[in-house]
């Protein structure tokens, strides 16, 4: 009875064990707060992480569950908790009455949490169907919630190390309406990550009054971590929760991604939002992104270890953007498609393809057929050229601009050889406990990457010059391969090396640290995802 999955406002899963005893929704009009006793000073947590086992993949997709703050407990999570409960008990001395009085202690409150994510292999491949081994990080975004009797949804967050606070009326319109608020309010532009995933939440589970969000984090923003899943699932977990909406972890990070394509306007693929939702600690998952197939979870042999860099760089001004190189594998793509003769139909400012043989996805195209169809790509092209020639895209998350040149060949390049490079590098995972010198060839699979990487234009001087670095140590000394992660353009360098190689990975940071002046955080621990520890909801019973 540890984990249930919520299924009325009113906890009644829960109640029995007299746990969310209340209805959510009940508010102390007298005010109040939830005083946590310490867990720490009862023993709650135990020393030692634990290392969740059990199947790779249970067959059926995992539910983000809500458990009793004594199951969270006795089970040894409640060390992935902790950073919450002790904001939550630091808002009784905080200065600004608001926070002071942001919840009460009358009705339930409900906590998310969500990882950043290191991208071990795949990265952009994911929006044209490859394969990603994602590895869930220890820093997590935790989403505390309650409901309030008023029409109003009141977020506070801390950036910056300051507080920030938002509030706007419920019900929120549409996601386009949503979209356009924010597109003119940059200041406020972090909220949408957050009303984006309520209103998605309160469309498939309307209910009266509002409700109060606090946010708190520990994912670095901008470093290439996913640092925008992580809220996007911790909230959307938390809202679920608290609306009586159970939802599968692949369908919350399914929401999510629309929520970033469409109301935050960022044309991510779906691996960020799958790994903070369905991660599992110290494993990869393996994802095959057609558009969200769990394919398993990868464990990672003993002996070695993923580490992570941060290369201080948000984004590199020189280069293409994100958005430019997606658009262009969508256009190589459509060209690809009109090569093969595949019908195509123009609908509106877009293009729907028949296409039985690679189901839309650059990534089911073999090496071979990419060789025999690629003459039909430029190296680059202007956006207005191709939308003469062939009127639109696929994608409904990107947009072609007249005026603006692609790089076409390379673009859609990667995401073929990514995919194959994935694979490859899986099977090698496998062996590599009892084959040691494969730890090579995985090496030299990340430096490929990273190099189609730069061929895109998503390189950086920053994460060019750690990936040298953790080359010019090399294999007699622990590390065997880097690559640049995520969106590219900056951000975080993913490495793999044996478990003794921390010390020589953080003399690699420091290095980098002198010689560029920039912040070089690394990355050493993985840690659950939102499915693995659930939502956590606390009651009056649990106030001490």
């Amino acid at each position: 009875m540890g984990q249930q999955v919520l299924r009325s406002r009113a906890c009644p899963a829960l109640a029995q064990d007299d746990s969310c005893a209340r209805p959510f929704g009940e508010r102390n009009e007298e005010g109040g707060h939830l005083h946590l006793s310490n867990p720490r000073s009862e023993g709650a947590c135990h020393p030692e992480r634990r290392r969740r086992e059990g199947p790779a993949f249970p067959g059926k997709p995992p539910v983000i569950p809500v458990r009793r703050l004594s199951d969270v407990r006795a089970a040894g999570d409640l060390i992935w908790f902790q950073p919450a409960l002790d904001r939550l008990r630091g808002l009784r001395r905080e200065a600004d009455p608001r926070l002071r009085d942001f919840f009460s202690s009358s009705s339930p409150l409900y906590i998310a949490r969500a990882p950043g994510r290191l991208d071990v292999m795949g990265g952009i491949a994911d929006y044209s169907g490859a394969r990603v081994l994602e590895l869930p990080l220890e820093c997590s975004t935790a989403v505390l919630l309650q409901a309030q009797d008023t029409a109003r949804c009141d977020i506070a967050t801390r950036r910056g190390g300051r507080w920030h606070c938002f509030s706007i009326e419920l019900p929120l319109g549409t996601p386009a309406e949503l979209a356009a608020r924010f597109a003119r309010r940059d200041a406020e532009r972090w909220a949408a990550y957050v009303l984006g995933v309520v209103q998605a939440v309160l469309t498939r589970s309307p209910r009266a009054g509002g409700l109060r969000i606090l946010i708190d984090s520990t994912v670095p923003e901008g470093r290439g971590v996913a640092s925008s899943a992580a809220l996007e699932v911790a909230a959307g977990a938390a809202v679920a929760a608290g609306c009586g909406s159970p939802m599968t972890a692949t369908e919350l990070a399914a929401a999510c991604q629309t929520v970033e394509n469409h109301v935050v306007g960022a044309p991510c693929g779906i691996m960020d939002q799958m790994t903070s939702a369905c991660g599992q600690r110290d494993r990869l998952l393996r994802l095959r992104c057609q558009p969200g197939t769990i394919e398993g979870y990868v464990a990672i042999p003993e002996g070695f270890r993923f580490y992570g860099i941060d290369s201080g760089i948000s984004h590199a001004v020189a280069g293409a953007d994100y958005g430019t190189v997606r658009t262009a594998a969508f256009m190589g793509y459509r060209m690809i498609a009109a090569a093969a003769e595949l019908p195509a139909v123009r609908d509106g400012t877009r293009v729907r393809i028949d296409d039985p043989r690679w189901g839309g996805y650059l990534a089911n195209l073999t090496s071979a057929e990419f060789a025999r169809l690629s003459g039909a790509l430029p190296e680059e092209m202007s956006g207005a050229e191709f939308l003469a020639r062939y009127h639109g895209l696929t994608d409904t998350a990107t947009q072609v601009r007249p005026d603006r040149r692609y790089p076409v060949r390379q673009a859609t390049e990667h995401p073929i050889r990514e995919h194959e490079r994935v694979q490859r590098f899986a099977e090698l995972l496998g062996v590599l406990a009892e084959q040691p010198g494969t730890a090579l060839e995985l090496g030299r699979l990340m430096y490929q990457s990273h190099k189609s990487y730069g061929a895109c234009g998503l390189g950086s001087d920053g994460t060019d010059r750690l990936v040298d670095l953790v080359a010019a140590e090399g294999p007699e000394h622990g590390l065997f391969g880097a690559k640049i992660t995520g969106g590219g353009s900056g951000g975080t360098v993913a490495i793999l090396g044996t478990s003794g190689a921390e010390g020589l990975v953080r003399d690699v940071a420091g290095r980098y640290r002198a010689e560029t002046g920039r912040e070089a955080a690394v990355f050493t621990t993985s840690g659950p995802g939102a499915a693995e520890t659930g939502v956590l909801c606390l009651t009056q019973l649990d106030a001490s």
